[in-house]
């Protein structure tokens, strides 16, 4: 299993269009079959970051995620095109 978190800064006018984006891409990225978990959030204090945790059966599974076409749309053409920072952690399991 491989767990990453990724967190992810936008303006604050900017809030209505990620939360859309990010639930198209939520959607999608739930119904891949090496996917185990994929829940974004909005830090509650500050709710232009979003922080997402991801969980993949194995790295050939995250790979796959990263080349979907919802991936491509939402993530590389949507969010990434509006966030101002973006920090990824990859995590290891402690059992």
């Amino acid at each position: 299993m491989i767990s990453f978190t990724v967190r992810l800064r936008f303006h604050a006018t900017d809030v209505a269009e990620v939360r859309e984006m990010l639930l198209a891409l939520t959607l999608a990225s739930r119904q891949e079959p090496g996917c185990v978990l994929y829940v974004p959030h909005f830090v509650e204090d500050d709710p232009s970051t979003v922080l997402i945790y991801e969980q993949y059966r194995d790295e050939n599974a995250a790979a796959a995620h990263r080349a979907t076409e919802h991936f491509k749309k939402f993530a590389v053409g949507g969010l990434y095109q509006l966030m101002r920072d973006r920090e990824v952690e990859t995590l290891s399991a402690v059992c």
